[in-house]
């Protein structure tokens, strides 16, 4: 039992949260929306200039938007890109926002190994901020994920 208890401490601690992720990434690319550090930092909040321009991870269940159901689309909070319709999104249960399809053409892919297996992370098309990550465990109507940081995302009600 102590042995079950020192494995999933460690399990744990190498979660979606690891020290991998803190390692500021780099997509070699230019994309339209286009700033320096310093002016990301003077437009994001800590924790958004950690997950967008990062790659970092906001701690599940912590985004106000994991429970969001209004009629509305889902925008990059860094240059307000429309990334997900209200209709695309799920309660996966995972603690993040989810969405079974982006908006095409706004979200881009790369592959993402820094927790010693592969997946797949999402990045806004026109900034390049990071999203989040998408999953083949999704509902049947397209068997995705996309298990997305709610502070890379500002929602705008369908009134606005």
């Amino acid at each position: 039992m102590k042995n079950l208890v020192i494995v999933f401490g460690v399990l744990a601690v190498f979660s979606c949260n690891s020290s991998a992720q803190k390692e500021k990434k780099q997509i070699d690319k230019t994309f339209e929306v286009e700033k320096t550090k310093a002016e990301w930092k003077g437009q994001l909040s800590e924790i958004e200039y950690y997950v967008l321009r990062e790659a970092g991870t906001e701690r599940a269940f912590s985004s106000p938007l994991n429970k969001e159901y209004s009629t509305g689309i889902y925008v990059c909070k860094a240059c307000e890109t429309p990334l997900f319709k209200s209709e695309y999104k799920f309660d996966s249960g995972s603690g993040w926002p989810s969405f079974d399809r982006e908006i095409e053409g706004n979200v881009e892919f790369s592959t993402d190994n820094n927790l010693g297996y592969t997946r797949i992370e999402e990045h806004c098309a026109i900034c390049g901020g990071h999203l989040g990550h998408v999953f083949n465990d999704g509902p049947n109507t397209t068997g995705k994920r996309h298990c997305i940081n709610g502070v890379s995302l500002k929602f705008k009600p369908k009134d606005e």
